[in-house]
């Protein structure tokens, strides 16, 4: 494809402010639903660059937009961290106990400032929509992102965006039409009973049985089958609570969690059905209270979309079988109202998992992320020229 622009060329000075942001960003991450200092960052340097900027986005979501025309290209990175500790590492490590950018949103966020920053120095022909979204992580964002009337203003045609990828070479591209990421859902099961001393545990009623059948019940919801088959099922226990720690008290109550997990939405009602149904019937006497969280849609790539990432990533490594992933990316909702693809760029062979205490986005892979998304731009504005 033509060479970019030479004002988007990612100098050396770019792309050190890129890497500074990130370890800024590191150093202060914030859960899902309450990245207020996150957002006010990357806004005010979102601002600082010329751009249209939309805050309040679906929660604390940021929009920054450059460029005019008829047609929008929306690209999506996150704002939230995870609740859980990191490993003592960088220099730069979390200052938030509990709390860790361990699965890459603070390089995603790096990459789309980088692409920023390109693009004020010379303005797309075309619009473009930089989108900061907040609560990933739970599910969340992407819906309530969608539902804020603030979205109309945006009305992207197509939209795209990357997520890093332990164990696959540096830079290298999983890219395909298609599922890409799985839908899931948490159920939360509360079973309730009565206690009573530990020496008469007949005089209470324990759910102590009907959680010890659950467990394994629940889990044989499960198919044993690859991740790409239509009819992959799987059913994951995330935790699981009896009564108390006393040893004088026979348990009342029990809680279990557990994860359902398909290719496809339409596979999700089917085993959630069966999931409930299960429940019911084994923990009958115990009332048992339901909830739903953590809802994720499946992320299906659309051939337009995945069409214009395969233009920006002509020349890079690829590699086959490593999509779709078990894993959840709500960015896949967008795909259910408009053209969408998300690729998956290698963070390294040796990088440890996503969500594990020890995860660092390495800042080698800002560039790489960065100039793939400036193509994918040059791309679409090519592609809107061609329809005019």
């Amino acid at each position: 494809m033509p060479s970019l622009p030479n004002a988007w060329t990612l100098d050396p000075e770019t792309l050190t402010e890129a890497v500074v942001l990130r370890h800024e960003l590191h150093r202060f991450p914030e859960v899902s639903g309450a990245e207020h200092d996150t957002a006010r960052r990357i806004a005010s340097r979102m601002r600082g660059l010329g751009a249209e900027v939309i805050e309040g986005l679906g929660g604390h979501g940021v929009a920054a937009v450059f460029g005019q025309g008829a047609k929008t290209l929306m690209i999506r990175a996150e704002l939230d961290a995870l609740p859980i500790l990191e490993a003592a590492g960088p220099e730069y490590r979390s200052e938030h106990d509990g709390v860790g950018h361990l699965c890459g949103h603070d390089g995603h966020m790096a990459t789309l400032f980088a692409v920023a920053t390109a693009l004020s120095r010379r303005a797309p022909e075309c619009r473009v929509v930089l989108l900061f979204q907040p609560a990933e992580e739970t599910g969340a964002g992407a819906r309530l992102v969608l539902a804020d009337p603030k979205f109309e203003v945006i009305k992207p045609d197509l939209a795209i965006s990357l997520h890093n990828l332990p164990k696959l070479p540096l830079g290298a591209v999983a890219l395909k039409v298609g599922p890409v990421a799985c839908a899931s859902r948490g159920l939360h099961i509360r079973l309730t009973g009565q206690t009573s001393h530990a020496a008469r545990p007949e005089n209470g009623r324990s759910p102590g049985l009907a959680l010890s059948e659950l467990i394994p019940a629940l889990g044989a919801l499960s198919r044993d089958l690859p991740t790409e088959d239509p009819g992959f099922r799987l059913c994951t226990v995330t935790h699981a609570r009896l009564g108390v720690p006393s040893f004088g008290i026979s348990p009342g109550e029990a809680e279990l969690q557990i994860t359902l997990r398909t290719l496809f939405n339409s596979e999700m009602a089917a085993l959630e059905a069966e999931a409930r149904a299960l429940i019911e019937t084994t923990a009958a006497a115990f009332a048992p209270e339901i909830t739903l969280h953590d809802v994720f849609s499946h992320s299906v790539n659309a051939p337009e979309a995945t069409a214009l990432l395969e233009a920006a990533t002509q020349g890079l490594p690829r590699v086959e079988g490593a999509i779709p992933m078990r894993p959840s990316e709500d960015f896949g909702l967008f795909g259910t109202e408009l053209p969408a693809a998300m690729l998956f760029l290698g963070s390294g062979e040796d990088q440890p998992e996503l969500h594990n205490p020890d995860f660092d986005y390495p800042d080698a892979l800002i560039p790489i992320g960065a100039e793939i998304f400036l193509r994918a731009i040059h791309a679409f504005t090519a592609g809107v020229s061609q329809e005019d």
